[in-house]
């Protein structure tokens, strides 16, 4: 019972903490091989192991051959992200670990300007939301693995609820064999006693017979003397 409680607790627990998990869109400047770049940088509150592969399983996906992989810094020319822009613009990002979590920062050069919140207001809500999207999905993700995680502990527990029950019946009828030994046992004592009474019997009665046995032979030797010492006076 008190894990089933445990369960849902972790249940609600992680449902709460989907809703305090917020997908933070802000303009950041980061130095990519010593040259200072404005960008646009999410931040997500997991591991950053698994959002970074992630971003990059995405944008491999979408732009294949066209990603370069250097040190972790991507760079993707000439690709087109129709949710952004609809001419081929050049994309640099990058994914950092943080106390809290993760970062995903990008860079785009848009052809005639770079991505800016004051410069490019239209393309800057674009991708805004492209990474606000990314980090809902892996927030999502995540929420459907810690449910899928709750739901197989919830199975453990239930397992192991009926485990606990089937013990209870075992020992239950552990405890009604017992009782039937024991019931068994005072039955055989019972009979051994009377076995016993009778022996005892037979034994005073053995020992009444011993008596009237030497009485017999004391008999037979006054006989024998009285038939010889008849014996003796024949003339």
């Amino acid at each position: 019972m008190k894990k089933s409680l445990l369960i849902l607790f972790v249940l609600c627990l992680a449902t709460l903490s989907s809703y305090a998990q917020k997908s933070v869109v802000d303009e950041y400047d980061m130095s990519i091989n010593n040259v200072p770049r404005t960008g646009q940088r999410v931040s997500v509150q997991l591991d950053n192991k698994r959002v970074e592969a992630a971003w990059l399983k995405q944008l491999s996906e979408k732009f294949g051959s066209k990603l370069k992989n250097t040190k972790g810094v991507l760079t993707m020319d000439g690709v087109i992200i129709e949710e952004i822009a609809p001419t081929p613009i050049r994309v640099i990002s990058k994914v950092d670990a943080t106390p809290t979590g993760t970062t995903v920062w990008w860079s785009i050069d848009l052809g005639n300007a770079y991505l800016a919140k004051e410069k490019t207001p239209v393309q800057w809500k674009s991708a805004e939301k492209y990474l606000k999207d990314f980090a809902r999905m892996m927030y999502r993700e995540d929420l459907v693995s810690q449910i899928a995680e709750a739901e197989r502990a919830l199975v453990a527990s239930q397992n192991n609820h009926m485990a606990v029950i089937e013990k209870s019946n075992t020992i239950k009828k552990d405890i009604d064999k017992n009782k039937a030994r024991k019931l068994e046992i005072q039955q055989m004592l019972a009979t051994n006693a009377a076995e016993l009474q009778q022996f005892n019997n037979l034994i005073d009665a053995n020992l009444k017979e011993q008596e009237a046995a030497r009485g017999d032979i004391v008999n037979m030797r006054v006989a024998l003397e009285a038939v010889k010492d008849r014996m003796t006076k024949i003339e």
